[in-house]
């Protein structure tokens, strides 16, 4: 048996796995296919942009039937947004609709509420299923943004786990063997250094598993970090006499900071319901050296186009990739009066055209005027007082062009001026 490890479910197979519950490279991207699977058009197709397939011998199996594949798309909605990185694998599961197979979005209400551990180095907070079905209303309407409505099968997962009893999720926690889920990179690092594992946490995979079960599906897609708990799906298709599910990954998008995977709560983010202003400003702050990463994964150029854009002024390559962005979720008109805002702002030092307006209620304003901390905060370009002074501090707030120096600055009385925060935020305020 030492050719042999156990699946992630605790029995022998032929899968070969690294510590985290992923194949080793033998079933990686970087490995090439067998002969007759590399004249394979429609593999080739399917698996362009991929990380890893499990495996591709499968999948070229479940092609050459003939029939549309399902294939499989689990999101939970812990938060309201969705951004750039989960567009990744949306996209994907477009370009399967484009070519002919079902897609199929679990909406995962139950799973959201247990919360996913896979890379967390603590457990997630629980959510309220009032909590989660609103995020989940707003997750539909973002992914129409990228995905064929019409053609999407779209199941909540709480149709199968509202129903089940105790005894029921006994015999689904019985599938798995504890040191099996402890060679999962995600908890053998936390048991090691005594943080807390929640037993909830253990059922995850699993839950994530029997959704495979439930909708039968031919293959799974999820980011890389996904892995273990894709992998779990296959042996409990097995356990319940169905073929295998094959197991594709997809890249994780590095965010705007250029270090840490793209994340709202990391504010490293481009939201797909954020304003065409805002997407183009913050794609133009992408780092250098993630910008061959933003072409492929985020742009879906042609490689040629790319190859292009990279060889030529860096400047320019960051214009065309932000305006990308805002074409494909605002559509082309929107890019182009973006691209040429950001110009007039930060090139030609203009102003934005749509400069929000206020009047400051009387109760923030004293006989010596406002306190343009209060200000701020009240406006919302600051998130608290302690914020704006530290934005201060930063030199990110001016008043009228000029940069705001002293914490203590007023705002007197009758005066109507601009205000700005960073590179791209302004609103003109008066101070009864």
């Amino acid at each position: 048996m030492d050719d042999m490890v156990e699946s992630p479910a605790g029995r022998p197979t032929g899968e070969r796995l690294n510590g985290d519950g992923s194949p080793t490279s033998d079933s990686s991207r970087g490995e090439p296919p067998a002969a007759g699977d590399r004249s394979s058009a429609a593999l080739r197709e399917v698996l362009a942009g991929t990380v890893t397939c499990h495996t591709e011998e499968e999948l070229a199996r479940k092609l050459a039937r003939g029939n549309p594949l399902r294939v499989k798309l689990g999101v939970d909605p812990s938060s309201a947004d969705l951004h750039l990185g989960h567009a990744v694998q949306l996209r994907f599961l477009r370009r399967m609709q484009d070519l002919g197979h079902q897609a199929v979005l679990i909406i995962g209400e139950a799973t959201a509420m247990v919360g996913d551990p896979s890379g967390k180095d603590k457990t997630r907070p629980q959510l309220s299923r009032d909590d989660v079905r609103r995020n989940a209303d707003t997750y539909l309407a973002q992914a129409a943004l990228v995905l064929d409505m019409e053609r999407l099968e779209i199941v909540p997962n709480s149709r199968w786990f509202d129903g089940m009893g105790f005894m029921d999720a006994v015999r689904l926690g019985a599938s798995m063997t504890v040191a099996r889920m402890l060679e999962r990179d995600t908890f053998a690092t936390r048991y090691k250094r005594g943080a807390p594992i929640g037993i909830h946490e253990f059922i995850y995979p699993l839950m994530q598993a029997r959704d495979s079960v439930e909708v039968r599906a031919d293959m799974e897609i999820g980011g890389t970090d996904q892995t273990f708990n894709l992998l779990v799906g296959r042996d409990l298709m097995r356990d319940a006499g169905l073929e295998p599910q094959v197991c594709v990954t997809l890249p994780i998008l590095t965010g705007l900071d250029g270090v840490q995977k793209m994340s709202k709560s990391l504010g490293n983010a481009i939201g797909l319901t954020d304003s065409p202003r805002d997407m183009f400003g913050k794609a133009m702050s992408v780092p250098d050296a993630q910008m061959a990463e933003w072409f492929h994964l985020v742009a879906g150029l042609a490689p040629e186009r790319v190859d292009e854009l990279l060889a030529g002024s860096a400047r320019e390559a960051k214009g065309a990739l932000a305006r990308r962005v805002v074409e494909l979720y605002h559509g082309s008109q929107a890019g182009q009066l973006a691209a040429e805002e950001f110009d007039r702002i930060f090139r030609d030092k203009g102003l934005p055209d749509d400069i929000p307006e206020s009047d400051l209620p009387g109760e923030l304003v004293g006989d010596d005027g406002v306190w343009v901390v209060k200000a701020l905060t009240h406006l919302e370009l600051a998130p608290s007082s302690s914020a704006a002074r530290r934005l201060i501090r930063e030199g990110g707030v001016r008043v009228d062009g000029e940069k705001v120096g002293d914490e203590q600055r007023r705002l007197e009385r009758g005066a109507n001026c601009l205000l700005q925060v960073g590179k791209r935020r302004f609103h003109r305020v008066r101070v009864p």
